[in-house]
């Protein structure tokens, strides 16, 4: 136990390798490439110009609803605030002018 309360662990190293990496294929499909550009064969896929850009930005706030807009979050905020304002002005005054603790 007194061995173990000492003991500070070392620092852990991140190695990974690749499960499934051919370099046969790897120097195929270079080789392919390069026939294909000498010839002048376009591969199909590589074909089209646009590329694919998400559409991602501001969907995760007004997609499902949940999320309130910025003038309804704003109101409920204030109406929050002026509750517990009120709240906590009627127990100081219940504490300090009524006898309704003591």
């Amino acid at each position: 136990m007194i061995g173990r309360f000492f003991h500070t662990p070392g620092t852990k190293k991140f190695n990974i390798t690749p499960r499934f990496w051919d370099p046969d294929k790897d120097e195929r499909d270079e080789r392919e490439r390069r026939i294909k550009e000498e010839l002048g064969i376009v591969d199909e896929k590589k074909e089209t110009s646009r590329h694919y850009r998400p559409n991602v930005k501001g969907q995760f706030r007004s997609g499902d609803g949940w999320a309130r807009s910025s003038e309804s979050a704003r109101k409920a905020q204030n109406r929050r605030l002026v509750w517990i304002v009120l709240i906590l002005a009627m127990v100081l005054y219940l504490f300090f002018f009524s006898d309704f603790f003591a």
